[in-house]
């Protein structure tokens, strides 16, 4: 089937919606493989950062500095600029469209302390964070998905998108399946946004929802689009034990603690100006050091998180689902219980290249490719750098999803549609006849072992601390999942709802992205941020101020390594130097 739009965008999280809302005059279709309000931007709970100063003095230039360290200087500098300026606009943008903030008493937007947040360059944590309790992207999503169908946006719910496609140089559209039927459709456009999220799914423990699979970082890597800073992955402190659902920074911000096996709070120890609210990476390493020195929770691998002391009314006030969270999931009651949590994957800081207007780069001297976007998690602008701070993801969605719509009404207007190239839907037509074994695979594997395997190794290896050997062996084991991917057997062979089919497709682009991250981080010879090497235990800024780009090669196993220089603005302030809180 053929559709024709003036703009097609793929995810409807707070990026893709962001974008459609700056659209009112375009024929947009939003193309989702969940319903909108079920995108992971609702899993989103603590808030969204914005120099208000609503309840102390603030200011962007703060906001900015305390993004470029908490990156441990991976930031692109005039991203984090922006990011800091346009926040507050944007913030605003969406309390004018109805988004029901916490509020102070005399009616502004309420704010909260949040992990590397602070005042004056780091003097002390400040109240930045604008939330609506601890379900701030719930919030954001219904919000969005109501302007949307207002904008006569049109949405396609339960598509998996297969393809990208190219011609004349242009992005021209995408190849879809829908879900229901099994059918493939083509999306014909002047200009294609990617907002589809990230792939924590790599990871067996993980806050991730089961949709995070990496889909556009792998569709766009396997049409010759680089991914940058995979390595950097994010590892939040403070996931439920063993399930990876999040009890969001939130619960430290309000003031809860974080507390080892001998009952000490442990984060003043090793942080004693920030405490529990320093930088994700610094709190999961703290964390991983406890359990390693033989301070976990009886001896095991995870700590509590203390909330008690908030008391009944707070809690039930400011942080009911996180809660809730620890009832369901744990039997645990966090107004008279401790909650045990260890470190769960969370977020990619790394993803498709993308300048400040959303716009996909393709090499070291950001040559941009024409009609193609990209926004939000899986785009790397590179606004968070080797560690993104809390409530810094909701603000990238809202700000450059927000300046790629912009962007693209410009480019909608100057340019037609490019045709076509023959037989566009060729490729994926044959992954899914190869796939469905229809005489093109030998069969035999399964893609529930390969996934399993992935994940085990993922977390093992590739977790908040890393050293080469173990990272060569996952890559070994990767090499070898990548080959027996090849040989999928699938037992539904039927077109509609085959969830089985669906996954398998998942499977490769999750199998792309753990590629591209290992091969990212091997190769980086350095501690930074997110990325801790315990045979390379210091930051190197002589050798790796510098952005990795993985581009997929021709060959199987195949990855070829380049690299861009981080831009840095004339401003001493935010020269590179040791990041001490």
């Amino acid at each position: 089937m053929y559709q024709k739009f003036d703009v097609i965008i793929i995810g409807a999280g707070g990026a893709g919606l962001m974008a459609a809302m700056q659209l009112p005059n375009a024929s947009v279709a939003v193309l989702t493989k969940v319903y909108p309000t079920r995108s992971h931007t609702g899993a989103a709970q603590g808030g969204v950062a914005a120099a208000l100063g609503n309840q102390e003095e603030d200011h962007w230039k703060w906001h900015m500095y305390d993004t470029v360290k908490g990156g441990d200087y991976l930031v692109d500098q005039p991203a984090a600029e922006i990011l800091a300026r346009d926040a507050i606009d944007a913030v605003y943008e969406l309390e004018h469209r109805g988004l029901p903030f916490n509020r102070t008493p005399d009616g502004r937007i309420d704010q909260r302390r949040f992990g590397g947040h602070t005042r004056n360059f780091g003097e002390g944590p400040v109240r930045r964070s604008c939330y609506a309790a601890d379900r701030t992207g719930h919030m954001i999503l219904q919000t969005m998905y109501q302007s949307s169908i207002k904008n006569q946006v049109r949405f396609f719910n339960e598509f998996l998108v297969l393809d990208l496609i190219f011609n004349e140089g242009r992005a021209c559209g995408v190849v879809a399946m829908e879900i229901r039927s099994g059918e493939i459709h083509t999306f014909h456009a002047k200009a294609v946004m990617f907002a589809t999220g990230g792939y924590g799914r790599a990871w067996r423990v993980t806050s991730n929802a089961f949709a995070c699979m990496g889909d556009g970082m792998s569709i766009a890597y396997r049409r010759g689009i680089p991914l940058q800073d995979m390595e950097m992955y994010q590892f939040h402190p403070t996931g439920i034990y063993k399930v990876g659902v999040l009890l969001s920074e939130a619960a430290r911000g309000e003031g809860g603690k974080l507390l080892n096996d001998k009952g000490e709070y442990f984060m003043e120890r090793y942080m004693p100006t920030l405490k529990d609210l320093a930088p994700r990476d610094i709190v999961s390493r703290c964390i991983v050091q406890e359990v390693n020195e033989g301070r976990g929770i009886d001896g095991k691998d995870y700590v509590y998180l203390d909330v008690r002391h908030l008391g009944a009314k707070a809690i039930a006030e400011k942080l009911p689902d996180i809660t809730d969270f620890a009832r369901n999931y744990l039997g645990v009651e966090p107004i008279t219980e401790p909650v045990p949590i260890q470190p769960t994957a969370h977020y990619a800081m790394g993803g498709i290249p993308t300048d400040l207007d959303g716009r996909v780069v393709i090499d070291p001297q950001w040559t941009p490719m024409p009609g193609f976007y990209a926004a939000g998690e899986v785009a790397c602008v590179s606004v968070h750098g080797a560690n993104r701070l809390g409530t810094n993801s909701l603000v990238d969605l809202i700000v450059f999803g927000r300046r790629a719509g912009k962007d693209m009404a410009r480019f909608i207007a100057a340019n037609d549609h490019a045709p076509l190239p023959e037989n566009p839907e060729a490729y994926s037509r044959d992954m899914l006849d190869r796939l469905l074994d229809k005489g093109k695979s030998s069969g035999g594997e399964s893609a529930a072992r390969i996934r399993s395997t992935l994940q085990n190794e993922m977390n093992d290896k590739v977790f908040v601390e890393r050293e080469e050997k173990g990272m060569l062996s996952a890559l070994d084991t990767l090499d070898g999942l990548q080959d027996a991917y090849k040989k999928i057997q699938l037992q539904d062979k039927g077109k509609r709802f085959n969830t089985e089919l669906v996954e398998a497709i998942e499977l490769g682009f999750l199998l792309d992205c753990a590629e591209a991250t290992i091969h990212g981080a091997i190769a980086r010879k350095e501690s930074r941020g997110a990325h801790y090497r315990l045979d390379y235990t210091k930051r190197d800024d002589t050798n790796w101020l510098k952005h990795t780009l993985a581009y997929k090669g021709e060959k199987a196993h195949d990855v070829r390594l380049d690299y861009k220089d981080v831009v840095l603005v004339d401003d001493p302030i935010f020269k590179p130097k040791e990041r001490k809180y």
